[in-house]
């Protein structure tokens, strides 16, 4: 149960954000259960899905911010964000099992993606504090300067969706997925 309430539908949300719950559920044909646990927060619900579909208008695939989605809910050990992205990644964006497995892990089997999952890893494990190196590499990889500062907004979207989840310990609406052994 989330410590955080989660209205039961749409019409319990506070009004302010009953329109946006409206347009998620016309987009997704449902509303998971961070949107509605979000909309607690009208500002909060109103940021999240500005940022989200500014980020569904930028230059970087889909299936490489699904990547990183991935990769970043596994190092911030996010249950919620793992299962979603994973079913997403899925049914989605078309990433087959190893593909995810490969992202969970921080990696990708596609080179290019690879660079970018990279340092997106490095970014979140760093907080941002990353060296030359982690940015030559991920230019080398052929990332313009818009594309590296959409792959930050990326880990830093989903590291506010990973931290308000486990706040919240929001009850997860996705098939469920183990998380890795921390060595």
């Amino acid at each position: 149960m989330s410590r955080i309430a989660t209205p039961a539908t749409i019409e319990s949300a506070p009004s302010a954000s009953q329109a946006l719950l409206q347009a998620v559920k016309g987009q997704l044909g449902s509303v998971p259960n961070l949107f509605r646990m979000v909309a607690n927060s009208p500002a909060a619900l109103e940021g999240y899905l500005g940022l989200s579909g500014a980020l569904r208008k930028a230059s970087l695939p889909a299936a490489t911010g699904e990547r990183i989605a991935l990769a970043v809910a596994e190092i911030n050990r996010c249950g919620y964000c793992l299962a979603a992205h994973s079913y997403l990644g899925k049914h989605v964006a078309k990433l087959d099992e190893s593909e995810i497995e490969a992202n969970r892990n921080g990696t990708s089997h596609d080179e290019k993606a690879r660079a970018a999952v990279e340092f997106a890893v490095h970014v979140t494990q760093q907080r941002g504090h990353i060296n030359a190196d982690n940015l030559n590499a991920v230019k080398a990889a052929g990332y313009s300067d818009a594309e590296i500062i959409e792959i930050v907004l990326h880990v830093a979207l989903n590291t506010w969706t990973n931290y308000i989840n486990q706040v919240a310990q929001t009850e997860i609406d996705f098939p469920v997925v183990d998380m890795k052994k921390v060595s």
